[in-house]
């Protein structure tokens, strides 16, 4: 019997709990080639991206991947995440939420970051891009 990760359902769990209180919530990611985002708004090989309902539309957030559309800098574009690289799930106004342990060795390098969207000389709204506050240390517990 193939035993699923526990991570999609916690992730799952964080973000409905998120969004009855009020919350917004955000994912930290952590990029590399198999993550599908916009170009320009990872910094340091990561990513914080809202998954609020007013941000996204056709959020499916299965077992190994999360999908959704987004849009950044007015232009509505697909994103593409693997469960296995979040690194946090939160609510963007106090910090509350979940890390995670990465689940392998990211080495990532400047040359093989992401798979890129074209690239836009426009800027995220200002809660939707890379701006968004990082989890506060002491409000996440890490699991591994």
């Amino acid at each position: 019997m193939n035993i699923v990760s526990t991570k999609p359902y916690l992730i799952r769990a964080i973000y409905e709990w998120c969004v009855d209180q009020g919350y917004t919530p955000h994912v930290a990611v952590v990029i590399d080639a198999e993550v599908k985002v916009p170009p320009g708004y990872a910094q340091d090989g990561q990513i914080v991206l809202n998954l609020g309902p007013d941000a996204t539309s056709d959020l499916l957030m299965g077992n190994e991947f999360i999908t959704f559309q987004a849009r950044f800098g007015g232009a509505a574009h697909a994103l593409r995440i693997p469960v296995s690289h979040v690194l946090a799930v939160y609510a963007r106004e106090n910090g509350h939420g979940m890390a995670f342990e990465p689940d392998g060795p990211q080495d990532v390098s400047a040359e093989d970051e992401a798979e890129v969207l074209p690239e836009t000389d426009a800027t995220a709204p200002p809660d939707q891009g890379p701006e968004a506050p990082a989890p506060r240390r002491g409000h996440l517990k890490i699991i591994k």
